[in-house]
C-alpha cells in the first residue's frame, strides 16, 4: 500500500505541473510567505479536471473521485514536500499544517455519480464526490466557522507544550464546530489535556443553504387551494470561504460535493459540504411542433391572425375555442414576456370577472405551461421572510416565499380583494421597484448590527378581483364615467402598477351553451377531449410553443416606437384631471413596450411592427377605460376581439377593422399629441 501511495504523490506531482496548478501553488505560497505571520493552518485550493488526471493515471483518478478526504492527504504531502524543498513558506513547520481542498470541474456524467434529492435512499455515507441539482429556497447570513486550530499541552514540563505545531485541528467535510474546537483532546505523550491557542485560530466564513428538488415545483402548480397536506422537504448544502454568498436565493444550481450527516443534539441532518457551485440556465426548445408551423404559414398573409387563432384555440381543455378571447391573449403574451435577465420587461395580469372558478382553472391551466408556475398559498407569504436557522446556530435565515420562487415565470396569488391593506401595500412596491427588502434585527439573531437585505424580484402576477364578493364589501360609487368599473375596494396606486386590468364578464343571462356543456362533460369525463383542435394542439405543443417564443429576441422598430411614443403623449394629454394632472402612470409606457415585444414574440418574430403596437395600444386603451373611463380615443368595449372568428372571413372582418383602428389612432396622434410626426398610411 505504501508503494501505491508514494505512485500517487509522484503522480500528483507530474498533474501539478501540467495542469498548470503548481504555478498557482507556488503564488499562493509567496502570498503566506510575504505575510510574514505565522498560521495553524494554510489552505491551499487544488484544480482537478478528473478526466486530465483519470487518463494520466486511473487508479489516482479513481481514488480522487471515490475517496477524496484519504485524496486531499495525498496533495497535502506532495505540497509540504514542495514548500520545504523549494522553501517557498519560512514559518511552515508540519505537515499537519497544510489543508487542502480538492475541487474538481465536473463529474463523470453517470448515473452513479448523480444524487437524486428526490430519490430514496439519500446515500450520505460514502463521503465521496458527488453531484446534484435543486433551487436555493432558504439562506442563512454569512458566520464565522473554524478553518484550523493550534492546541498545546497543558503540563509544562511536557516537550508538546510550547513551541511545534505538534497538535493541529482542521475542519473536514461534515464535520461540527465541536469536532474541530473542544476542550476534552488528551495529548499523545503525556495524557494531560490539551488547551487551544487562541492566537492562531484560522477563522474562515459559512453560509448554510436549504435547497430543493427542481421537481418540488411541479407541486406548486396544483389545482387546489389547500395546501395543508403538502411538506416540502428540503437538503442542507454547507457554502465555505470562496464560496459564501455564491448563491442567490430562488436560483437553480448545479453543485459538486461530499455528503455527510450533521448530528445536532438528538437530531441528525443530511447535507452536502460544497465544492463548487454553477448556476443552471434553463434552455428552450430549437423548435416549435409542426402544427405551429403550418398554421404560422398559413397565416402569413397578416400580422395579426396567427395570434388571433391561437388565442381562439388556447387552454381548449379548460374553456372551449372561441371562449375568453382577449383574457387568453393576454395570458399568452404574459407567458411568452417571463425571463430571469434583470431589468426584464413584465407584464402583471388583474382580472375583473364575476366567474372565479372558470378564471382560476383558466389560470391554472396557464401556470403549468412554464418550468417556475407558482400558485401561492393563501396561508404563506407572498414575499421573502426571516426565521431562525434550525441548525442551532441562532442565526437568521431568510426563506424564499412564492414570488422568488416563481423567479423567471408566474406567481399567481390568487383573489386580491383577499389580502389586507399591508400585504397590498408590500405587492405595489414590488410591482413598482421588482425588489423587496428583508429587515434582519441584530439583537434577535446575534448580530451586532441590524441588516437589511435587499432581494430582486424577477416574476409576472397574475390576480383576479371578484366583482360579486367585492361588490358586497362596500358601498359602490355612482358618479362613474363611461366604460368605467367599479374597482374601488383595490388601491389605485396599486390597479396602475398592474399591466394590464382585463373585465372578463360571465354574466348568468349570457352563459354560453357552450361553455356550459363543456363545463358539464369535463365534470363526467375529467380525461376527455372535447374539440379536434385539443388534440392537433396539446398542452405539451403550448409548452413547448412558450418556451421556444420567450427565449426570442426582440427589437423595436423606429415605426412601432413611434407609434408607442405618439399615444403614451396624446393620452396623457387627454386622460387629465383638474387636480392630480395626468391619470396615465409613468408605467404605462414600459406597459406599452412589453406588451408589444410580448406579441412580437407571439408571432415568432424579432421585430417589432406597427401591427404589435396597435394590439398594445389597444389593450392598454381597454384596461384604462375600465380604470377611468373612456377617453377621446373612443375605442369599442372588446376592442381586439369585437367579434367571435369563426372562420376566414370573420378573420379578414378582423383585419379590416383593425387597419380602421389604426387609421383612428394616427388621427387620435395627430389631434392630441402635438410635436409628434407619424407617417400615416396610404392605404
Amino acid at each position: 500500500m505504501h508503494h501505491e501511495i508514494q505512485k500517487m504523490r509522484e503522480i500528483s506531482l507530474v498533474y501539478l505541473d501540467r495542469s498548470g496548478g503548481l504555478q498557482k501553488f507556488v503564488h499562493d505560497c509567496k502570498k503566506y510567505n510575504d505575510s510574514k505571520q505565522s498560521y495553524a493552518v494554510y489552505r491551499f485550493i487544488i484544480s482537478i479536471n478528473p478526466s486530465d488526471i483519470a487518463e494520466l493515471d486511473a487508479a489516482l483518478g479513481n481514488y480522487i473521485l471515490h475517496n477524496p478526504i484519504q485524496a486531499a492527504q495525498i496533495f497535502q504531502s506532495v505540497c509540504f514536500i514542495a514548500i520545504k524543498t523549494l522553501s517557498l513558506i519560512e514559518q511552515l513547520q508540519t505537515e499537519a499544517q497544510i489543508s487542502i481542498l480538492l475541487k474538481p470541474t465536473h463529474l463523470p456524467p453517470l448515473p452513479s455519480y448523480v444524487l437524486s434529492l428526490s430519490a430514496f435512499p439519500f446515500n450520505y455515507t460514502s463521503q465521496r464526490f458527488y453531484m446534484s441539482e435543486g433551487i436555493a429556497i432558504a439562506m442563512g447570513t454569512v458566520t464565522k466557522y473554524t478553518q484550523g486550530a493550534r492546541f498545546l499541552c497543558t503540563e509544562e514540563t511536557c516537550p508538546f507544550s510550547e513551541g511545534r505545531f505538534r497538535y493541529i485541528r482542521v475542519h473536514l467535510p461534515g464535520a461540527t464546530e465541536s469536532a474541530t474546537v473542544r476542550n476534552d483532546f488528551l495529548c499523545s505523550l503525556c495524557s494531560s489535556p490539551l488547551q487551544e491557542d487562541m492566537k492562531y485560530r484560522v477563522l474562515g466564513d459559512k453560509q448554510i443553504v436549504e435547497m430543493i428538488d427542481a421537481k418540488v415545483l411541479n407541486a406548486l402548480k396544483g389545482y387546489s387551494n389547500d395546501k395543508s397536506h403538502f411538506v416540502i422537504q428540503t437538503f442542507t448544502v454547507f457554502l465555505r470561504d470562496e464560496l459564501a454568498s455564491k448563491m442567490k436565493i430562488g436560483n437553480h444550481y448545479k453543485i459538486i460535493g461530499i455528503p455527510a450527516c450533521v448530528q445536532n443534539g438528538l437530531q441528525a441532518t443530511a447535507c452536502i459540504e460544497v465544492n463548487s457551485v454553477q448556476l443552471c440556465k434553463a434552455n428552450g426548445p430549437s423548435f416549435i411542433g409542426d402544427n405551429f408551423k403550418y398554421l404560422l404559414s398559413l397565416t402569413s398573409s397578416s400580422r395579426w391572425r396567427f395570434t388571433a387563432i391561437l388565442a381562439n384555440i388556447f387552454a381548449s381543455q379548460v374553456v372551449p375555442p372561441g371562449t375568453c378571447n382577449t383574457l387568453k391573449l393576454a395570458i399568452l403574451l404574459s407567458l411568452v414576456q417571463t425571463c430571469e435577465k434583470e431589468n426584464a420587461d413584465y407584464l402583471d395580469l388583474l382580472i375583473v370577472t364575476s366567474d372565479t372558478l372558470v378564471i382560476d382553472r383558466l389560470l391554472n391551466y396557464s401556470l403549468c405551461l412554464l418550468p417556475r408556475g407558482i400558485r401561492h398559498p393563501p396561508s404563506s407569504d407572498i414575499f421573502p421572510s426571516v426565521s431562525k436557522d434550525k441548525h442551532g446556530t441562532g442565526s437568521a435565515s431568510i426563506q424564499a416565499c412564492s414570488a422568488v420562487l416563481a423567479k423567471g415565470g408566474v406567481c399567481y396569488i390568487g383573489d386580491l380583494s383577499s389580502y389586507k391593506k399591508d400585504k397590498l401595500e408590500l405587492l405595489q412596491s414590488v410591482l413598482e421597484s421588482r425588489m423587496t427588502t428583508v429587515f434582519i434585527p441584530g439583537k434577535k439573531y446575534g448580530e451586532e448590527a441590524d441588516q437589511q437585505v435587499t432581494i430582486s424580484v424577477q416574476t409576472n402576477f397574475w390576480s383576479f378581483v371578484d366583482v360579486d364578493s367585492s361588490s358586497k364589501k362596500h358601498i359602490q360609487k355612482d358618479n362613474f364615467l363611461i366604460g368605467q368599473m367599479d374597482v374601488s375596494l383595490i388601491p389605485p396606486n396599486l390597479l396602475d402598477v398592474f399591466g394590464l386590468l382585463i373585465h372578463n364578464e360571465f354574466p348568468l343571462c349570457r352563459l354560453s351553451s357552450p361553455l356550459v356543456h363543456h363545463i358539464l362533460k369535463k365534470a363526467i369525463n375529467p380525461e376527455a377531449m372535447l374539440y379536434k383542435v385539443s388534440q392537433q394542439f396539446r398542452m405539451q405543443d403550448f409548452e413547448e410553443f412558450i418556451l421556444f417564443a420567450r427565449n426570442l429576441h426582440v427589437e423595436l422598430s423606429s415605426e412601432a416606437e413611434n407609434l408607442i411614443q405618439g399615444y403614451y403623449l396624446a393620452s396623457r394629454r387627454v386622460r387629465r384631471d383638474s387636480l392630480y394632472g395626468s391619470t396615465l402612470s409613468a408605467s404605462a409606457l414600459k406597459i406599452l413596450i412589453s406588451l408589444s415585444k410580448a406579441h412580437t414574440k407571439l408571432s415568432l418574430r424579432n421585430k417589432v411592427l406597427e401591427e404589435d403596437a396597435l394590439i398594445a395600444i389597444l389593450l392598454l386603451e381597454s384596461s384604462l377605460t375600465l380604470k377611468h373611463g373612456k377617453s377621446a380615443l373612443c375605442i369599442a368595449p372588446n376592442p381586439v376581439f369585437p367579434f367571435d372568428l369563426n372562420d376566414e372571413n370573420s378573420l379578414q372582418e378582423r383585419d379590416s377593422y383593425l387597419i380602421q383602428c389604426h387609421q383612428q389612432l394616427l388621427k387620435f396622434i395627430a389631434a392630441y399629441g402635438p410635436g409628434v410626426h407619424i407617417n400615416p398610411n396610404e392605404e
